[in-house]
């Protein structure tokens, strides 16, 4: 009997091994990458429980359905809100593959390019935070803080002190924190009453939280950072509210630091700035407060920049930044800089990189020499050699600073910042905000920086790269191949 119970058992776990592994080639690569479906396909075809699981709790690239049709409900206002808006004139000196990105963008993300901006920007970290503390302070309206990370130290206090007085004098202020990012931090449950007792009204995004109904592919993130005060100005770029250690042991047993990109705005574009955390607002409230901004009536001109805010992420039937990232990539023809911490591109972006070199367009890559992040680190190096060998110069920015800006300039006069990696992540999972922008004197601010960051750091040469022990090459390996789980 127990013979026949355990043979019995035995062809039930073949068929059930069997059956998986004919769902999984049959669901998994339905409209998906064809390098996910394959790694997913590995996944379940070597471990076929554990890969089956994992591909439940995480294969949806996807937010919920309902997010979705807010999402699309959004655009839509968008796009009727902006209708009676004067399209900026792009008869220039410049780029003629330009004027079509731009429209590419609108139609992406409902957004169209604004002239008459200012931009400045902020590279020390500390100043940058007691920057968005004085322009809260200056507020007489209302403040909007959006940011992957929000949290209560010794450095981000002047910004919650601030907050408080702009409560005290009676100011709008909202502030939006993603739930998981925010909640892995030291003191958390410390912010959380700090935003109660100085009487903002704050909100987590992307809330995992299914008790109460709030549940999503768990690692779907809003990585986005903003701030936005009275309409008139704002800030955009790479860094979060927390101290520059992000306050773990880990980090301060390494000494890491972050070294941040942030851009102070003035202008117009400020305006689409805005639209951006209010859309995260209604999507994580319902409460609709896009009604309250006459957009057709923008905030007056402050400079001679020509600037479009780009909105991505799993919210949008496409891939916003990979395809902005893409036509600029394609349409550089005298240089290409790009400065990114999590550099782990897909094949288009690979061969978008590579064929620029092979154009004859320098292309620099600025990244850490050390990594954060293990997985991703791994990940990013397994890419290396490919592009050292295509002709890429690739620059290792000096521990211990984690370099995390997130920015990249195309010829003389066109740039990007923004939330964005340059990593599939960033392409697929997360919410990211970008900001093109066209403008000579924004670039030639950004090649300054850019010179800093060369002056410090080491180029990696390929001689020295293939003297990489062989246990490395092999990590690199394995880690590159789980980038591609989406």
């Amino acid at each position: 009997m127990n013979e026949t119970l355990t043979l019995w058992l035995v062809w039930f776990g073949i068929a059930v091994d069997l059956v998986i592994r004919i769902v999984a080639v049959v669901v998994i690569p339905r409209n998906r990458k064809p390098s996910a479906g394959t790694a997913w396909l590995l996944a379940v075809f070597f471990i076929p429980y554990g890969g089956i699981l994992l591909f439940l709790l995480i294969g949806n690239p996807k937010l919920p359905r309902k997010r979705r049709k807010i999402q699309d409900g959004v655009n839509t206002a968008i796009e009727r809100a902006v209708q009676n808006l004067p399209k900026q004139d792009l008869e220039f000196e410049g780029p003629a593959w330009l004027r079509s990105l731009v429209q590419l963008n609108e139609g992406l993300g409902a957004m169209p390019i604004l002239g008459g901006n200012e931009a400045r920007l902020m590279s020390d970290y500390n100043d940058t935070l007691v920057a968005m503390a004085d322009e809260i302070d200056a507020a007489t309206m209302y403040v909007y803080l959006e940011s992957y990370i929000v949290s209560y130290d010794h450095a981000t206090a002047p910004i919650f002190d601030a907050l408080e007085r702009a409560v005290d004098r009676g100011l709008v202020v909202h502030v939006l924190l993603d739930h998981w990012a925010s909640l892995r931090r030291v003191g958390y449950k410390k912010t959380i009453r700090k935003l109660d007792s100085i009487g903002v009204r704050w909100e987590l995004m992307l809330p995992l939280q299914p008790l109460k109904g709030k549940f999503q592919r768990p690692d779907l993130r809003n990585h986005r950072k903003l701030l936005i005060v009275d309409g008139f100005v704002g800030f955009l770029g790479s860094q979060n509210v927390i101290d520059r250690s992000y306050n773990t042991r880990a980090n301060e047993r390494r000494g890491l630091k972050w070294k941040e990109l942030v851009a102070r705005v003035e202008g117009p574009v400020v305006g689409e700035m805005e639209a951006i955390f209010l859309t995260d607002w209604y999507s994580e409230t319902g409460e609709n407060l896009i009604t309250d901004i006459d957009v057709t009536d923008p905030t007056p001109d402050r400079g001679d920049l020509d600037c479009q805010i780009v909105p991505s992420g799993p919210g949008f039937a496409g891939e916003n930044n990979l395809r902005l990232f893409l036509g600029l990539l394609y349409g550089a023809q005298k240089r290409i800089v790009i400065t990114s911490p999590y550099f782990v591109p897909d094949e288009s972006l690979m061969y978008a990189v590579t064929t620029a070199v092979m154009r004859g367009v320098p292309v620099d890559l600025f990244v850490s020499e050390i990594g954060d992040q293990a997985l991703v680190y791994h990940a990013q190096r397994s890419y290396y050699e490919q592009l050292l060998r295509a002709g890429v110069r690739i620059y290792l920015y000096p521990a211990p600073y984690i370099l995390h800006s997130k920015f990249f300039t195309i010829d003389d006069d066109v740039a990007v910042i923004g939330s964005s990696n340059m990593d599939q992540r960033s392409f697929g999972l997360n919410l990211e905000v970008s900001m093109l922008v066209r403008g000579a004197s924004f670039v030639a601010d950004m090649r300054n920086i850019e010179d800093e960051y060369r002056a410090v750091s080491k180029e990696l040469t390929l001689d020295e790269w293939l003297e990489q022990p062989l246990r490395s090459t092999v990590l690199d390996n394995l880690a590159r191949l789980t980038s591609a789980l989406q």
